[in-house]
């Protein structure tokens, strides 16, 4: 039965009630169950033939519409099934996304994806409308342009917040220090912040509450670690492409937003130059350095960094004398499985900047150019060598004049020397002076096993097929005898002492299992001049042991001996239902900070957890992976703690929520904890 005539008469009711209001003049009601009543009105006759001939078309077109959506969302499934779940539903799963993190995504950074970013190969053989139609598939909210449209910056920024007698900060006030320059904390990568600094004590953790929360619209994965300066916290939320200064002297407020033409990639830095104007520097996804003026948020410049199309930005650039040293790494191990790639050409590399105008002073590459090596067996060339990507935080060496980088995995043979291992750079002209191989013949690239290896997948017997980077910053740990060692985290699962005045000879090293491509050891370590704490994440299938249980680690920093171990199972459903691939999700990933006396982490199960840095015992949790109410009225949800995050200040204890890269679970999220008060 049609709907249509019902809506008709409905409608004209409603007219007839109108109809007093309107000026017109009607004798009876138009319809009286299926009796039609005359109408004296002409104009009202007029005004109902309208309105019925409107109903009739927006019935037509709303059902069009309706079919288009359905035929949309049915064609994006078929373009997604031909050409993305190989990767994105694989089991066991990869580095790839899931599909429910994709379908987490915005439309524009799926789109950004498939045209100038990763998935940039995959996106070029689609044509627009299966590319529209594969947006409108997995995020038919943001692809159909029903956005969260919220003025919710402007709601929130400092101006707006000064008429209710909101405090703000500024960099200018006396005692505003710098309490996180970067992503060590220090130029060392100590990651250890003083109660002094922190505002919190180790006995302030075991009353921790959740302040407040900021949430994040429209996207899936909060990645960057801010930069805090007294009142000042610099916050990069990459698929945002934004950069928050948001005053944290009180009810938290923006002081200033930047926008980005492209998502942003690195954690935020600062430094202060030599004319004294405060910046804040940071890499986006195409290898492009930033630097922005700290009180105003303007671009004061943008270099490009990157040596090849496939660079990244992930490594947070590090300012020291009056320069900005940046990371390069690359992309081409998550594409190159794919046989119309030709591989492989890129390689990584530290670029050093003049910190006031962006000019590039020195290039240092981790591998020679690629030249062609052999056929793959198609007519086509294997290029090498290639990989040695640089995603570390450099560590800077101010008594030695060097710069300490760990590389990657090689993406094609030959595997240099110059995989997966440790580099020390001159700081002057940035040549390599010495360096440590922990792991040889290391090529890798995504999906190559199984019956459908690509061409460019090297052979068995030319690779150990693991993709152990050093992803973990370099720590410079002074010693009581007035030695220095430098002690590194593998993927492998493996920390290496190295003494520094022996160029980097190994002085000892600590096995947690054989790690795996998600780690081991992942994003960073810390350091409180008596420990070193190691988060060790989760294994893979390929790699499973009984004795590699992922978790916490303290570590005598002179020998290696574990002094504690806190190993973590993951906290599954019935109950936490929101927790998805539970035991998959398990392990640290993220970077841990000491706080005075305490160990933070985060893990990919979403748990908040403060660890006492002496014993191991648990002073705080917290579980993220729920829905929250935000300070700016955005739906917030939490979901994967990973990447790096964890920081303090004024008495707050921040940490980002969600992290739908890989298999992790989305989140939108940025979160501030304080001490009980009374307790």
């Amino acid at each position: 039965m049609s709907l249509a005539p019902i809506a008709i008469t409905s409608a004209m009711r409603s007219i007839y009630q109108l109809t007093p209001i309107m000026g017109l003049k009607t004798s009876i009601p138009f319809f009286d169950g299926a009796r039609q009543s005359s109408v004296h009105n002409e104009s009202l006759f007029n005004l109902v033939r309208f309105v019925v001939v409107l109903i009739l078309s927006c019935g037509i077109l709303c059902q069009a519409d309706r079919a288009k959506a359905k035929s949309d969302l049915s064609r994006g499934e078929k373009v997604y099934q031909k050409n993305c779940a190989s990767c994105h539903d694989a089991n066991p799963p990869g580095k790839a996304s899931s599909i429910e993190s994709l379908k987490s995504m915005s439309a524009a950074s799926i789109d950004y994806a498939l045209s100038v970013g990763k998935m940039q190969t995959q996106g070029a053989s689609l044509t627009v409308n299966q590319r529209r139609a594969l947006m409108s598939y997995l995020a038919p909210l943001t692809a159909s342009g029903n956005v969260d449209k919220m003025h919710w910056e402007d709601a929130m920024s400092c101006t707006n917040a000064v008429a209710t007698d909101v405090q703000v900060g500024s960099l200018d006030n006396p005692g505003n220090d710098v309490v996180v320059g970067n992503f060590g904390f220090n130029k060392h990568n100590h990651r250890n912040l003083s109660a002094a600094q922190a505002g919190l004590t180790t006995s302030d953790f075991s009353s921790l509450e959740l302040s407040w929360v900021i949430a994040f619209p429209n996207i899936s994965t909060m990645r960057g670690q801010a930069a805090i300066v007294g009142n000042q916290l610099f916050l990069p939320v990459a698929d945002a492409r934004s950069l928050y200064a948001i005053d944290i002297s009180a009810r938290p407020c923006l002081s200033w937003v930047f926008k980005s033409d492209r998502p942003l990639r690195s954690s935020a830095s600062y430094g202060v130059l030599d004319n004294g104007r405060k910046v804040v520097f940071f890499g986006d996804s195409t290898a492009r350095i930033h630097a922005i003026d700290a009180d105003t948020g303007e671009l004061i410049w943008r270099t490009a960094v990157g040596q090849h199309p496939r660079s990244l930005g992930t490594g947070t650039p590090i300012f020291h004398g009056n320069r900005v040293y940046a990371p390069v790494s690359q992309y081409e191990i998550s594409i190159a499985n794919d046989n119309r790639y030709l591989c492989c050409k890129s390689h990584g590399a530290v670029v050093a900047l003049d910190a006031a105008t962006g000019a590039k002073i020195w290039t240092s590459n981790t591998l020679p150019d690629a030249k062609p090596v052999r056929d793959r067996g198609d007519g086509q060339a294997i290029w090498g060598p290639s990989g040695a990507p640089v995603w570390t935080s450099p560590a800077i060496d101010e008594k030695r004049g060097l710069l300490y980088i760990g590389t990657g995995e090689a993406t094609s043979e030959p595997a240099h020397k110059h995989t997966d291992a440790v580099l020390a750079l001159d700081l002057t002209d940035g040549s390599i002076r010495w360096s440590f191989q922990a792991t040889a013949n290391d090529i890798y690239l995504e999906r190559c096993f199984g019956k459908e290896r690509s061409l460019n997948c090297a052979k068995d017997k030319d690779t150990v097929y693991r993709d152990v980077d050093f992803g973990a910053s370099m720590i410079i740990a002074p010693q009581v005898n007035g030695t220095d060692l430098l002690l590194a985290g593998q993927k492998s699962g493996t920390v290496w002492a190295l003494d520094l005045d022996r160029e980097g000879e190994l002085v000892w090293r600590q096995d947690f299992g054989l790690g795996s491509a998600l780690g081991g050891i992942h994003w960073g370590m810390a350091y409180n001049d008596r420990q070193l704490f190691v988060p060790v994440n989760r294994t893979t299938p390929f790699h499973q042991q009984a004795e590699q249980r992922p978790g916490l680690h303290s570590l005598d920093p002179v020998t290696g001996e574990v002094l504690w171990s806190h190993f973590i199972d993951p906290a599954c459903p019935p109950g936490r239902q929101a927790v998805k691939n539970c035991w998959g999700n398990r392990g640290l990933s993220g970077a841990v900070t000491v706080i005075d006396g305490a160990v933070v982490s985060g893990s990919l199960d979403g748990m908040l957890r403060a660890f006492d840095a002496q014993t191991g015992k648990v002073l705080f949790e917290y579980d993220t992976v729920k829905y929250f109410s935000s300070i700016n009225g955005v739906k917030g949800y939490g979901g994967a703690i990973d990447n790096a995050s964890i920081v303090a200040a004024n008495g707050l204890l921040f940490v980002n929520s969600g992290y739908a890269t890989h298999t992790g679970m989305p989140g939108n999220i940025f979160m501030a904890f304080k001490p009980k008060l009374n307790n």
